[in-house]
C-alpha cells in the first residue's frame, strides 16, 4: 500500500468512526428513530455488509471465528446504551465520554493482568479522568446523569470488545462474526420494545436512512477499511488515529449539527485527549524505536 493510499484510507476510517456518533445523534436527537430500532437496524445492516465483504476479501476463511458469543454480547452492550445516550446528549460530548471510557477500561484490564505502567501513564489516566468528571459533573451544560452513565457503560463494553479483538487471528472475519451474532439479538429487543415501549421502536424514513448509513457505511465499510490498513500502521500512527476521533467528532458536531461550543466541552475534551496522549506517549516512542531498530537491522542484512 502506497503512502498516499494509506493516508487516504486512514482519513476514511477516521471519518467513519466520527460519523457513527454524528449519524446516531442526527437520528435519535431529532426523534427520527428510537434507541431500540436504531440499534437493531445499525447492527443488522453492519452484519450484512461485513458478512459480504468478509466472504469476498477472505474467501477461504472459516465461517466461525474465535470472536464467539462473548464478543457479540460486548458489541450489543456497546451499541444499545450508545443509542439510548444519544437521545439525550450531543455528539461531541458523547464521543469524548465514549473514548475516555474505552481507554480507561483498557488501562484497567492491563493493570488486572499484571502490567505496572510508569508514572507518566498514571498521570495521563488521572488527567483523562478529570476530563470525564468535568464533562459529567452537574452544571448548566452537563448531559443528563443517566445518559452520561449509559455512554460510559457503552465505552466500557467497547473496551471489552476491543480487548477480545486483539486475540483475533483475522480482524475482519471476527468483526463480521460478532455483528452477525449480535444483529438478531438486537432485532429481538426491537420487537420487545415495539410491544412494551413503542417510542423506543419508532423509525421514520429518515431514521432508516441514518441507521443504514451508520451500520452499513460507518460501521461496515469503516471497520473493513480499518482492518485493511491496520497491518500497515505502526502503534504510533494507530494511536494518533484513535486519539483524533473524538476531537474530529466534536468539531464536526459543532459545524454540521449546530452543537454549542462550551467551556465544559473545550476543557473536558482537552483533558481527555491530552491525558490519553500522555498515557500512550511512551508506547508510541517504544514503537518508533522498535521500528527504527528493525529497519536498521534490515539495512545491515541487505
Amino acid at each position: 500500500m502506497t503512502p498516499v493510499r494509506l493516508t487516504l484510507a486512514c482519513a476514511m476510517a477516521l471519518c467513519a468512526f466520527a460519523a457513527n456518533s454524528l449519524l446516531a445523534r442526527s437520528a435519535l436527537g431529532a426523534g427520527e428513530a428510537g434507541a431500540a430500532s436504531f440499534t437493531a437496524l445499525r447492527l443488522l445492516s453492519g452484519a450484512a455488509v461485513l458478512w459480504v465483504l468478509s466472504r469476498k476479501l477472505r474467501p477461504g476463511a472459516p465461517r466461525a471465528t474465535e470472536a464467539g458469543w462473548p464478543s457479540a454480547a460486548a458489541l450489543l452492550l456497546y451499541a444499545a446504551p450508545f443509542s439510548w445516550a444519544y437521545l439525550k446528549m450531543g455528539a461531541g460530548v458523547g464521543a469524548l465520554l465514549l473514548f475516555g471510557a474505552v481507554q480507561t477500561t483498557m488501562f484497567a484490564a492491563a493493570l488486572a493482568h499484571g502490567e505496572r505502567p510508569p508514572l507518566r501513564v498514571w498521570a495521563g489516566l488521572g488527567v483523562a479522568l478529570c476530563g470525564l468528571a468535568a464533562l459529567t459533573l452537574p452544571g448548566a451544560h452537563a448531559p443528563p446523569a443517566a445518559a452520561a452513565l449509559a455512554m460510559l457503560c457503552a465505552g466500557a463494553s467497547w473496551g471489552w470488545y476491543s480487548l477480545r479483538g486483539r486475540r483475533a487471528r483475522d480482524g475482519l472475519c471476527a468483526t463480521a462474526d460478532a455483528f452477525v451474532r449480535a444483529g438478531p439479538a438486537a432485532a429481538v429487543l426491537w420487537g420487545i420494545a415495539a410491544l412494551w415501549a413503542p417510542p423506543a421502536a419508532h423509525l421514520s424514513g429518515r431514521g432508516i436512512a441514518l441507521a443504514l448509513a451508520s451500520g452499513g457505511l460507518a460501521s461496515g465499510l469503516g471497520y473493513t477499511i480499518w482492518n485493511t490498513v491496520l497491518p500497515y500502521l505502526s502503534a504510533a500512527r494507530a494511536g494518533v488515529v484513535q486519539i483524533a476521533t473524538p476531537a474530529l467528532t466534536a468539531v464536526a458536531a459543532v459545524a454540521l449539527l449546530g452543537e454549542p461550543v462550551t467551556a465544559r466541552l473545550v476543557i473536558g475534551g482537552a483533558a481527555i485527549t491530552g491525558g490519553v496522549t500522555l498515557a500512550v506517549l511512551g508506547r508510541i516512542r517504544r514503537a518508533v524505536a522498535a521500528t527504527a531498530v528493525a529497519r536498521a537491522g534490515g539495512a545491515r542484512q541487505s
